[in-house]
């Protein structure tokens, strides 16, 4: 079954769009072309491009380098201020959550060494918000050696996933950078939290909210307790989770299609994913490992950014999965995410359906603080998923895509411009650096007037999210 092109339908977003979609384009404009999504180069090559993969630590004068452990986020030392005519009025944040151990589904059916997770607590308790308190209780993992049944993958104490130690300590860090430049160095957040002035987002994930944690303790080390907002799991717009089958069939559509880079990618890789199966034990048949690197990726990135080895066979010491294999599973999954959220012409039309609701929100949320109805608020922060800050950086049609590493920011910053009321433009960070977008409807978007990001924004997700049910429904059989 065919799905339209989102190009088909500009005459009618044009007219749902908002009073700022003058000269409006929403249509898709292809990346840059570059080693990242250059499959004959990448199978080709060693290393990854210079990024980092095995700490999270960046060295100071190398800061804004690609690190997957620990992605660069806006800091005092690299932040730029604007002119002096232009005042900060509103900031919002999303970024993905910091490093963790792998999904279970991403472990190898049986792992060779154990990891624990016993120099951390996950914290679970209701607590009246009036009334008798609760004892602080957490979650302590443990091996029962009674249980006969044992589960596949790691033994040990960990969830998985779970943020690690390591990454609570990146969040802490990672919520005192932000403190460090917007209130520190900007003085525009408040000194203590002001919950009128400042709220924070988490999804239905509890990995989210385990990073939340640390992230306001490392900006406040409030007194109190600290909401975290968070919608409905079937219909949460930041994870994004609400039904979007049009997006879902669009996403399938351009990994199915025949004589693309994506199934050079998938014949070209397989002999690699032979030869690692043979080590891990998975099965040949496991669809889920073989149409796409992913769970070679987490499985193997999570051992690396947590300073453990490379897996080896279990019947055959002697065979491991090296460092080389390794970095080409990296350099692969680099190119899947280029191609599945940017190089893919259906990408933007996917991306705009599943994330639109979050984008019509964040407009919303700019065009009431231009209008003097966003109460005391000054700061939003989310946070989310590699999935969502994938999708947000194929609608701003970044120029050239990565796949989001723990901790990937995006900034966004409302300035307004002198005294004249209505004078406000927009300033977008990715990883501290001002985010380049193909779309010539953006292009550097560093003091964009809010007209253009506005009428952008409604023009492929409507006023108020106005378009998205619409954009998310499967076409009719005829």
């Amino acid at each position: 079954m065919g799905v339209p092109r989102l190009s088909l339908w500009l005459p009618l977003l044009s007219v749902l769009a908002s009073q700022y979609s003058e000269a409006l384009d929403v249509s898709w404009y292809p990346p840059k072309s570059t080693e990242i999504n250059d499959l004959d180069g990448l199978l080709n090559r060693t290393g990854v491009y210079g990024f980092i993969f095995d700490s999270s630590k960046t060295p100071d004068q190398d800061y804004g380098t690609y690190n997957w452990c620990n992605m660069p986020h806006v800091r005092k030392m690299e932040y730029k201020i604007p002119s002096r005519e232009y005042t900060l009025q509103y900031i919002e944040v999303i970024h993905r959550h910091h490093k963790r151990t792998p999904y279970s589904s991403n472990n190898f059916p049986e792992e060779s060494y154990p990891w624990y997770c016993d120099d951390e607590g996950l914290f679970y308790y209701g607590q009246p918000m009036s009334g008798l308190d609760s004892a602080q209780t957490y979650w302590a993992g443990f091996e029962n050696p009674i249980n006969p049944f044992k589960p596949p993958g790691f033994k040990g104490t960990c969830i998985f996933p779970q943020i690690t130690k390591e990454g609570l300590d990146d969040s802490w860090q990672h919520g005192r950078d932000i403190y460090g430049v917007y209130h520190d160095k900007l003085r525009f957040l408040p000194r203590t939290l002001d919950l009128d002035r400042v709220s924070f987002r988490v999804t239905n994930n509890q990995i989210t909210s385990q990073v939340a944690g640390m992230l306001i303790n490392g900006m406040y080390n409030p007194k109190f307790p600290v909401p975290l907002i968070v919608e409905s799991s079937s219909t949460d717009s930041l994870e994004p989770k609400y039904s979007c089958p049009r997006s879902k069939n669009l996403f399938s559509s351009s990994r199915s299609a025949r004589n693309t880079t994506w199934s050079a990618k998938v014949a070209a890789s397989q002999p690699l994913l032979a030869r690692l199966d043979a080590i891990s034990g998975v099965p040949s048949d496991a669809a889920s490992w073989h149409e796409s690197v992913d769970p070679y990726f987490d499985n193997l990135s999570a051992r690396l950014c947590h300073s453990k080895p490379l897996p080896c066979s279990l019947t055959d010491s002697s065979k491991c999965i090296s460092r080389t294999d390794a970095e080409t599973i990296f350099r692969l999954g680099q190119f899947e995410y280029s191609y599945i959220y940017r190089d893919a012409p259906m990408s933007l039309d996917a991306s705009a359906g599943s994330l639109g609701v979050w984008v019509a929100e964040l407009a919303q949320h700019i065009r009431d603080q231009m209008q003097g109805k966003d109460g005391k608020k000054i700061y939003r922060h989310n946070v989310a998923h590699d999935g969502s800050v994938s999708r947000l950086l194929s609608v701003l049609q970044v120029d050239v895509m990565v796949w989001p590493g723990m901790g990937a920011e995006v900034v966004f910053e409302l300035y307004q411009k002198g005294e004249r009321k209505g004078d406000f433009f927009i300033r977008v960070l990715f990883g501290g650096q001002v985010l380049t977008s193909s779309s010539p409807q953006l292009g550097r978007l560093d003091m964009v007037p809010v007209e253009k990001v506005l009428g952008y924004f409604d023009g492929l997700a409507g006023e108020r999210a106005g378009n998205i049910k619409w954009l998310c429904k499967e076409e009719e059989e005829e």
